[in-house]
């Protein structure tokens, strides 16, 4: 085996076995500060930017025109928009392939449809004819937002409970909920922040990084119901076996994450190129809901998960009975005889009942079991 090697599975092994570990559980309080400053912040960005909702969420018309796309045509059409007659069209301006691009305004009355449909038909050097459109009223994208909302209570109320089934603990279902929502309200920041816009792709990468943030949540839990099964028959306490279980995976959550990233990478970065509106939503919220849900089961799940427990009766026992026999071994190692060790230990005895440990005779001085006495007493004697 090469020494490369060799020290990377030495590095993974002392991981696995506790002996180079970070304690997460300790250091809980600084992680949860941060987390919650994150979301604040997450929060606060949401409240003054608002969100960029998409045409499906606000209503308003959608423009599709046959047009050749290369790597200037969105900016060249999004730069023909503002000569456009109709005032406040908020246009924005996406490629469908390469043959097609898209253009979304506000909702337009029947005259502003036409003239805006013709001036569209003029940049691409069309006919009015081939500029197709579709008008989406406010009512539906209401409607949308209403089941989106649902359908997230939905699945939280099921995850909860095939959560607390699974695992037979409620309090787990808490911590992974709360990891789920610190990944959810920080995507949901990052989109604000940056100004993309909300649409049914972003929702699609939404519910794909809540189950992926489950996921990796589900598999530090797994560990460290392995590590803590029979708990109160250690010398353990539930926090030192959580921290074992969360370093063990720590690993393997890493490289799932970064093996996972890479190709969302890829396609944020390709979206964002080629000027996608699709691609590059989708490519964002997945790029930033792996990453929150890596750090989120680590620094969130596992430390609330142990918070939780350790406030059980049933622990606090535990953790005062383990802090009494510690108290008790302290004590016995302080008030230790200090006769040992000096020459009071080779002492011999007589009687020829007692008995003399192996470790505490001098080299040479074989008692007799008769006799009662050494070697070199005997001479002495006679």
């Amino acid at each position: 085996m090469s020494e490369p090697t060799a020290k990377k599975q030495s590095f993974a092994n002392r991981l696995y076995t506790g002996q180079l570990s970070y304690d997460f559980i300790r250091h809980r309080k600084l992680w949860f500060i941060i987390s919650a400053a994150i979301i604040a912040l997450s929060l606060l960005v949401v409240l003054i930017r608002g969100l960029t909702l998409g045409i499906e969420f606000r209503g308003g018309t959608d423009f599709q025109v046959p047009m050749e796309v290369t790597a200037t045509t969105v900016d060249d059409v999004r730069s023909h928009t503002g000569e456009f007659t109709v005032d406040e069209l908020d246009p924005q301006v996406f490629s469908l392939g390469e043959s097609q691009i898209r253009i979304q305004t506000r909702s337009l009355d029947p005259g502003e449809l036409a003239t805006t449909r013709g001036e569209i038909a003029e940049i691409a050097g069309v006919a009015p004819e081939d500029v197709t459109y579709n008008a989406i009223g406010a009512s539906w994208g209401k409607e949308i937002s209403r089941q989106g909302i649902i359908a997230l209570v939905v699945f939280t109320v099921l995850v909860m409970l095939l959560i607390a089934f699974y695992f037979r603990d409620w309090k787990m279902s808490i911590a992974a909920i709360v990891a789920v929502f610190h990944d959810l309200i920080v995507t949901v920041g990052v989109y604000a922040l940056v100004g993309f816009t909300v649409t049914p792709s972003t929702v699609i990468g939404v519910l794909t990084i809540l189950g992926y943030s489950l996921y990796d949540t589900v598999v530090v839990f797994d560990k460290i119901r392995e590590n803590t099964k029979n708990i109160e028959d250690t010398n353990h306490t539930y926090s030192d076996m959580a921290n074992l279980a969360t370093n063990q995976v720590i690993v393997r959550s890493l490289n799932t994450t970064l093996i996972g990233v890479l190709p969302v990478l890829a396609l944020f970065i390709a979206g964002t190129f080629l000027q996608s509106g699709p691609l590059a939503d989708l490519g964002l919220a997945l790029l930033v809901g792996m990453i929150a849900g890596a750090y989120s089961s680590l620094f969130i799940a596992a430390p609330l998960l142990a918070w939780l427990r350790e406030r059980e009766p049933a622990m606090v026992e535990h953790r005062e009975r383990l802090e009494r026999r510690k108290a008790r071994s302290e004590a016995k190692a302080a008030h230790r005889s200090p006769v040992a060790g000096s020459d009071a230990a080779y002492a011999t005895v007589d009687a020829p009942s007692a008995t003399v440990a192996p470790a505490t005779r001098m080299p040479g001085e074989r008692r007799e079991r008769r006799t009662g006495g050494t070697r070199a007493e005997r001479k002495k004697r006679k």
